[in-house]
């Protein structure tokens, strides 16, 4: 296990075995994000994506959250500035947008494969976060809500554009426009979560399942994100000439002779050293 320095107690990352285990660690406000946690964890999921030593990036949450979002304490009247320092609204959003975008939008265009592993409830923005990834697995007493409503705020990271991929326009906005609760199970039904496990296992079976994609070909399952990322909103020609691409790409590479041979020999495929 090697510790990868943040810059703060309220994020916490390591890499053992290939996977890069970044966690959210403000228990005493369920993970909540910050002016300092949110920064930091900008900074991690950017230097990760260049580290030869991760296959796999696997954000989870300290205790038995994994984020409640924005922290609502920092976001009422009194943190407002003063008059003279007031941005504008021009200001405010370009500043957003600039914080989203290397965020959210770069977890989800990251090259390598990223994993939301949930111990507990994601909500608002921890709700995008954590559709931003890859692959979502949830402990049973996990639950997601986009909460927003209940802060009288419209959403933002992402969870709109996120939400009705994974399971429809329709359920996407009644859950936005009620802030149910969506538990574990019903969370897997609906497609948010790729997998449930038991509460007692759950950090042990989300970190196995995370080595089992971190091991793998790290290259060729970087292009096969692109060709699904790209393919949801291209033509079917489009995604034709991007797999003709990916696939001519691959062919020759250190991966797809390691997977071939270790195919001939009926031996599992060895892909790092």
């Amino acid at each position: 296990m090697v510790e990868v320095a943040t810059g703060t107690d309220e994020l916490l990352c390591e890499i053992t075995d290939r996977v890069a285990t970044i966690t959210l660690n403000k228990p005493h406000k369920k993970n909540a994000l910050g002016d300092v946690l949110t920064p930091a964890l900008r900074r991690t999921v950017a230097e990760l994506e260049h580290d030869e030593r991760v296959g796999c990036v696997v954000l989870t949450g300290t205790g038995d959250a994994f984020c409640a979002g924005g922290d609502v304490s920092g976001m009422g009247p009194s943190s407002a500035p003063a008059a003279e320092d007031k941005p504008t609204p021009q200001d405010r959003i370009a500043d957003l947008v600039h914080k989203q975008v290397t965020l959210t939008q770069r977890i989800h265009e990251l090259s390598k494969i990223t994993i939301a592993a949930l111990p507990g409830p994601a909500a608002g923005a921890g709700l995008s976060i954590a559709l931003a990834c890859d692959v979502r697995l949830a402990s049973s007493n996990a639950f997601v809500t986009t909460a927003f409503k209940n802060i009288g705020l419209s959403g933002d990271y992402g969870s709109s554009w996120f939400l009705p991929r994974l399971i429809g326009l329709a359920k996407a906005k009644e859950l936005f426009y009620t802030a149910d609760r969506v538990d574990a199970e019903e969370g897997l039904r609906l497609g948010i979560f790729n997998k449930v496990f038991p509460q007692a296992d759950f950090r042990r079976e989300a970190f196995e399942y995370a080595r089992g994609i971190a091991n793998g070909p790290t290259q060729t399952l970087a292009r096969m994100k692109t060709n699904l990322n790209e393919g949801v909103d291209q033509s079917l020609r489009d995604s034709l000439e991007l797999e003709a691409r990916q696939l001519i790409s691959s062919m020759g590479s250190a991966e797809a002779k390691e997977a071939i041979a270790a195919f001939m020999e009926k031996r599992p495929p060895v892909f790092h050293s």
